[in-house]
């Protein structure tokens, strides 16, 4: 929850609940897309 604030800020900016549980969604989304691209993708190799 830490993360979520500190990139997406402490509050929803909609009004309606429609379309604050559509920012939430977006909100997320853009948390996930820079988790995943904040970690390695390792691969095996194998050691002649």
């Amino acid at each position: 929850m830490g993360c979520y604030k500190q990139a997406i800020g402490a509050t929803l900016q909609a009004r309606s609940l429609k379309k604050q549980k559509t920012e939430a969604k977006i909100d997320v989304a853009v948390l996930n897309k820079m988790h995943a691209l904040g970690h390695p993708v390792f691969e095996r190799t194998s050691v002649p």
